[in-house]
């Protein structure tokens, strides 16, 4: 990529915006941070404009907006495309499959599981990831088969589907999950998710 490119990131450091930093340092991108306000609505017309769900985090690339963290993760793979985050297009079949499964199963489900929303057994087949339990299931099995998520390198989906399971290993919603853990922490020791944490700590410790 060329290095006269903009990319403003809006975030907070206690927020999901964590996940968008960590890929940013993945990547090697330059950008600005803007911090947003949290706890509150966000009620800034121009912010809202980028993203009316008054959310963060948000990337604006060269005019280009992103929301949501698995598409910001996918498309600072594909727009750094050096920092070989994603797998080539041929080969992209189970690197798409676990960055949706993240987005898609994990979360949900991680956050169900938080606010202690319990899934009958006949309401299982209405939401997409059945139980906490069956999903976790489901990544120890591929984890068992690969050291990364969607096979023997590293891409943009582990950033993500490791940062959720990190969330739920940190709060004790995932507990006796060796495989799990095993793979958090190594994703974790990256250089990237290491200087991510020092810069989110850090400007944590400014706002009080």
């Amino acid at each position: 990529m060329a290095d006269d490119y903009s990319l403003t990131f809006y975030t907070h450091p206690m927020s999901r915006g964590r996940i968008a930093r960590w890929m940013l340092e993945e990547a090697g991108a330059q950008y600005d941070t803007v911090v947003m306000e949290l706890g509150k609505k966000i009620t800034d017309p121009e912010y809202l404009a980028l993203n009316p769900m008054g959310k963060v985090p948000v990337i604006v690339h060269d005019g280009v907006v992103v929301t949501e963290c698995a598409a910001i993760c996918a498309y600072l793979a594909d727009v750094f495309p050096d920092a070989g985050l994603a797998p080539p297009s041929s080969e992209r079949g189970p690197y798409y499959r676990w960055l949706m499964f993240g987005a898609g199963c994990l979360e949900p489900a991680a956050i169900n599981q938080g606010l202690g929303v319990e899934i009958a057994p006949e309401q299982e087949g209405m939401v997409g990831y059945r139980t906490f339990a069956a999903t976790l299931d489901t990544l120890e099995w591929q984890l068992d088969k690969s050291p990364h998520i969607a096979g023997e390198a590293f891409t943009a989906a582990d950033v993500y589907v490791a940062a959720q399971l990190g969330w739920g290993l940190q709060f004790g919603s995932i507990k006796d999950r060796p495989t799990i853990s095993d793979y958090v922490e190594r994703m974790y020791a990256r250089p990237a998710h290491e200087r991510a944490v020092e810069l989110d700590d850090a400007l944590a410790a400014t706002l009080g």
